[in-house]
This record gives C-alpha cells, sequence and structure tokens, in this order.
C-alpha cells in the first residue's frame, strides 16, 4: 500500500537551508522506501530562509528590487509575488541583515533599517495588497526608524529640525506622518517575545550579537525610549511593551507603530499560509528536521509544533536533527511528542563532519529511519 508521507523540515543553521534539508530528506527516504509519495514542505517561523520557503510554499515570484543595506550601501534585494492574489512575502534580512555586512565593520549606532521600507513601498508601488513578513537575522537596533523615514514619517527635534541617526532619538520631539499611505498591509511572522526596552528587550538581549557593548545600552535604551514615549503620546497608543516589539532590534515596534503591522507566532504565520493541519490530516507519516532538537523543542519551536499537530491528530511523526539535546525518556509520560527520534552526531557523524557534509549524512539518515517508519498510526 502506498504511503504518503509529508516532509516538514526547518533549516540546519549554518549547513543547509529549510529546502536543502527537505531535498535531503527526500532522497533518502525515496531510497529506502520508493513506494511511498513524498511531498515536501520546508517551514520557517520568521528567521533566516524565510522568504523562499514561504514563496516556494504559496508558489509566488520573485521580484528584485534596488534598496540600502543596513550600512547605507545600493543593493539588489529579493521580495515575492503573486500579482493575481495582491500576496507577497518580504524578508527584511534582504536588505537589513547582519550577514550581509563584514564582519566587525558596523557598529549598530551606524546602521538602520532603512531599506526595508524601500522594500515595503516596492511592494505597494507593484500592487501588493499585503505582506507576510520574516525579520529575523538582522544588524540593527533603531527600532524601526530608518524604515519608518522611508516610509515617510518625520521625526524633530526640540529646534523643530528632522532627525536622521537613530542615535539622536533620544532628543526627539515631534513626529509627522506620512501624507498618504504607499505600502501593504503587514503581518509580521516572528516568535520573538521580547518587549522594546529593558534588560529583556532589544538591546540588552539581541544588541551583543549585532556588536553592541554593555557601555552602550543606555545611550540605546535612552534613544528608543524617547522613541517610545512621542510614538504613544502622537499614536495614542503603546507599542513598546507588546510581545515581539523587541524583535529585530525594535523592528517589530517600527513596524506595528509606522507601517500598521500585526505580528503573530512565526510558526502559526507558515502553518496558517500553507494549510499545514490539512496537510498532515492527508499524511500517513509526517517527518520535521532542525539543526537540534532539544528543550526548546517541547516550547514552541517549529519542530515541536509539528510533532505537537500530529499527535492531535494521531499521525506518527519522527524528528531528525543534527544533534539532540532531548532523549525519548525526558519526555514526560504520556505526552511523547514523537515517534522516534534520530540525530547526524553522534551516530554517523562528528560534528566537523556533519557540518561539512550534512546533505549526504541527513540522506543517509532519512534512509536509515525510513526503514524503520512505522505501518500503523501513533501510539505511546
Amino acid at each position: 500500500m502506498t504511503r504518503r508521507i509529508l516532509i516538514v523540515p526547518d533549516k540546519f543553521k549554518g549547513s543547509l537551508s529549510a529546502q536543502e534539508a527537505a531535498g535531503a530528506i527526500a532522497r533518502g527516504w525515496a531510497a529506502a522506501c520508493p513506494d511511498d509519495t513524498l511531498a515536501l514542505l520546508p517551514m520557517s517561523d520568521g528567521g533566516d530562509g524565510f522568504g523562499p520557503v514561504m514563496a516556494g510554499a504559496l508558489g509566488l515570484e520573485e521580484q528584485l528590487v534596488e534598496v540600502v543595506d543596513a550600512a547605507g550601501q545600493a543593493r539588489p534585494a529579493a521580495w515575492w509575488f503573486d500579482s493575481e492574489s495582491g500576496q507577497g512575502v518580504v524578508e527584511t534580512a534582504q536588505s537589513n541583515g547582519l550577514a550581509l555586512l563584514a564582519l566587525g565593520r558596523s557598529h549598530p549606532f551606524d546602521l538602520d533599517t532603512r531599506g526595508v521600507g524601500q522594500l515595503l513601498l516596492a511592494a505597494g508601488q507593484a500592487g501588493a495588497a499585503h505582506c507576510l513578513t520574516g525579520i529575523g537575522g538582522s544588524a540593527t537596533n533603531d527600532g524601526g526608524f530608518g524604515m519608518a523615514r522611508a516610509l515617510g514619517w518625520v521625526f524633530r527635534d526640540e529646534s523643530g529640525k528632522p532627525i536622521e541617526q537613530w542615535t539622536r532619538l533620544d532628543g526627539l520631539a515631534l513626529i509627522e506622518s506620512p501624507t498618504s499611505r504607499a505600502w501593504p498591509g503587514v503581518t509580521v511572522a516572528s516568535d520573538v517575545q521580547n518587549p522594546l526596552l529593558g534588560v529583556d528587550g532589544a538591546t540588552w538581549v539581541y544588541g551583543p550579537q549585532k556588536g553592541m557593548r554593555p557601555e552602550d545600552f543606555a545611550k540605546a535604551d535612552a534613544c528608543l525610549g524617547r522613541l517610545a514615549k512621542v510614538t504613544a503620546e502622537t499614536l495614542g497608543g503603546d507599542f513598546s511593551l507588546t510581545p515581539g516589539a523587541g524583535a529585530a532590534g525594535g523592528l517589530g515596534f517600527g513596524l506595528m507603530a509606522f507601517a500598521g503591522a500585526t505580528i503573530e507566532s512565526g510558526f502559526e504565520v507558515f502553518a496558517k499560509a500553507t494549510e499545514l493541519e490539512t496537510k498532515v490530516a492527508e499524511a500517513d507519516f509526517v517527518v520535521t528536521a532542525e539543526g537540534a532538537i532539544d528543550e526548546q523543542t517541547l516550547m514552541g519551536k517549529g519542530t515541536g509544533q509539528v510533532a505537537a499537530l500530529c499527535r492531535r491528530l494521531g499521525k506518527p511523526c519522527i524528528g531528525l536533527a543534527g544533534q539532540l539535546a532531548l532523549g525519548q525518556a525526558e519526555v514526560e509520560p504520556g505526552k511523547r511528542l514523537f515517534w522516534r527520534l534520530a540525530a547526524l552526531v553522534p551516530d554517523l557523524a562528528s560534528e566537523p563532519e556533519a557540518m561539512a557534509n550534512a546533505a549526504s549524512h541527513l540522506e543517509q539518515l532519512a534512509k536509515r529511519e525510513g526503514v524503520l517508519s512505522p505501518n500503523t498510526s501513533f501510539t505511546d
């Protein structure tokens, strides 16, 4: 009897994109179970790779536009669009991504999100009515200030002079709105819950990854705090405490305040857009995967949510990983999410070997697990 296998992997950070992981798993599984029918659905929760993953799932076409990166240098950036439905997808790291910059050459005080605003304006000009937007992988910490300026917002100090650098926002006195709205509706996909300010906020938690030093924190939070205060007075609502406001150096806050965006769980955005529940219900067996399956997997990571959905629908689910920090015995009895867990390290390779040749090892692992796959529904 032909089985329907749904393959839903996330990226293996530093070695495989979600699409590459799906392809490797499919090759290995097909070698072990040639009679199975395979459906590939690479996954993203809003981080790096969100654009290509969602575009592939939704059948959108790539568009190229000239924008600036976080350091203000011109570069081509991709976004994705279907002209019939008006649906677009934007991955903000195409313009403000940390990976676009030379390591250690720029400080976040000198970077902003202007290119994100340029991407949204390009989408609006092309006719996009709505954009799903992933904001992971950012180099910036400007609270969306650069993006807002690109959209037409004006920020003035006490003397009425326009503020052109986000590090001068501690002198912000007045915000003027654009004369017209030229960008589409925005839904932000993010599983980051941090507020904008404080020890749990954008600067303190994520700033060091981007080059922020402890002695910079007070200045950064003073600027973002003043931005939040004047924005609340201007718009009549304080977005700084909204979960996700601190995502991507405060870009979550900026998108809500200045682009009218809503923030939703990255996994839920993916699941809704791809009709994941229907696809799982139609499958006989599900394979999910990511670089590390660990305690966070049980606390909302995409692979864990795929497995939880499978359990709810009575579908066996296998979890493949680069490394496991979660054993079957560690899961509370009666609440086990995965039918089976398997990893590249140490069974098939050392960590350096697995990173260097991840696709080949993942293919081998999928082949091995395909042989062991069940022919019945999930049971404890």
